[in-house]
């Protein structure tokens, strides 16, 4: 696990930790089902041997051997490699483990920002006055984070959210990159543009037509050419390019709204799916409002039909609650504008306008 060019340095107090699991979901699995360790395991839809549709969540690092990445169809996954391990996704499983993941987190942290179900920024107490100590730091995290939850997870320590995070996926899995102020350009300027947050494969690509490819470029070209061609993000880029990031660790906002969709295998006007899909939609969204102790206010149905086209309803109850039956029955009301025109592609359900319970409310659910 090497850590990058350790050198004395004079106490340093901006420094930010980039705390990234490594393959969680598939590492959860492997973690519960040790069978599975050392084998190719694909996280996502049904397969079908071949003819499933959805995709890849995510993979175990022996997956990506075979080209297998997140966000991939599944089907293009099963031709690549038939003999994986597909699983489907158990977000339940993988939210119990994040939690735990994070309080450890929070633990290490003067200030923490969670900002997904698998990666967190964190600053770290006062007693860590340089980026020796901040390396310790993290090497005590990823240990914590191993004894606790029995999967691993890859740090990045830098100046900056920019470099934390780019160093944190450096050497994973498992890895611990320690990025310097001095050292950030040096650190940077090798790598491909799409490793900078933000430049996706579009950009890259236009930048790239520009004769950009490596961070460097990016860095060294004439801001306004790069103003002309990308407004405002041309600025930006450039910033990055040069490591400059300013922006703060902080809580993420409140939680705004709970939502869950589901593709069908096939295209369907079958009421009795319908209805039965949605009906674990709003199953599985009152689960997360109970496990978070939100009321909600509002009811949203989406509607994807077969030809892609896509309609939103909503709809706001009297009272705050969490019944689920108040859930499936304002699904229900305004999913009966829609049965009988085409066949659905996709469902969605998600509840907002969302405010936390108060913790002297009984609910009916409460009780067993």
């Amino acid at each position: 696990m090497p850590i990058s060019n350790p050198k004395k340095s004079n106490p340093e107090r901006r420094i930010i930790l980039h705390v990234d699991m490594d393959s969680f979901f598939a590492s959860v699995e492997v973690r519960e089902r040790h069978e599975l360790k050392g084998l190719p395991v694909v996280v996502g839809s049904d397969p079908k041997g071949g003819s499933g549709r959805g995709v890849v969540s995510t993979c175990s690092y022996e997956a990506r051997k075979y080209g297998i990445h997140s966000a991939m169809p599944i089907s293009q996954a099963y031709k690549l490699c038939p003999d994986a391990v597909f699983l489907p996704v158990n977000m339940k499983l993988y939210a119990g483990v994040s939690a735990g993941v994070m309080e450890v987190l929070k633990g290490f942290a003067e200030k923490f920002q969670q900002v997904s179900v698998d990666e967190a920024y964190l600053v770290p107490g006062p007693e860590v006055r340089n980026f020796e100590e901040a390396a310790l730091c993290a090497l005590r995290i990823k240990d914590e984070v191993h004894r606790q939850e029995g999967i691993s997870c890859s740090v990045g320590v830098g100046p900056n959210k920019l470099i934390a995070k780019i160093a944190s996926g450096f050497q994973k899995p498992d890895g611990l990159t320690v990025v310097r102020p001095g050292d950030a350009r040096e650190f940077l300027f090798p790598l491909k543009v799409s490793k900078i947050p933000g430049i996706g494969e579009k950009t890259t690509e236009a930048l790239k037509e520009m004769g950009i490819s490596r961070v460097e470029e990016l860095a060294n070209c004439d801001v306004q050419l790069l103003s002309e061609r990308f407004g405002k993000m041309g600025l930006r880029m450039k910033q990055m390019a040069n490591g400059l990031d300013f922006e703060e660790v902080r809580e993420r906002e409140g939680v705004k709204s709970i939502s869950r969709h589901g593709t069908f295998e096939e295209d369907t006007n079958d009421p009795v799916k319908i209805t039965g899909s949605l009906e674990m939609l709003a199953e599985s969204v009152h689960s997360s409002l109970l496990k978070h102790r939100f009321l909600f206010k509002t009811v949203t149905l989406i509607v994807r039909f077969e030809d892609f086209s896509t309609y939103t309803r909503s709809k706001t109850v009297p009272i705050w609650t969490s019944d689920i039956f108040v859930i499936k029955r304002t699904a229900m009301q305004l999913l009966s504008e829609f049965i009988g025109r085409q066949k659905f592609r996709l469902v969605g359900l998600g509840v907002a306008k969302l405010r936390e319970r108060d913790e002297r409310q009984t609910l009916i659910t409460d009780f067993p």
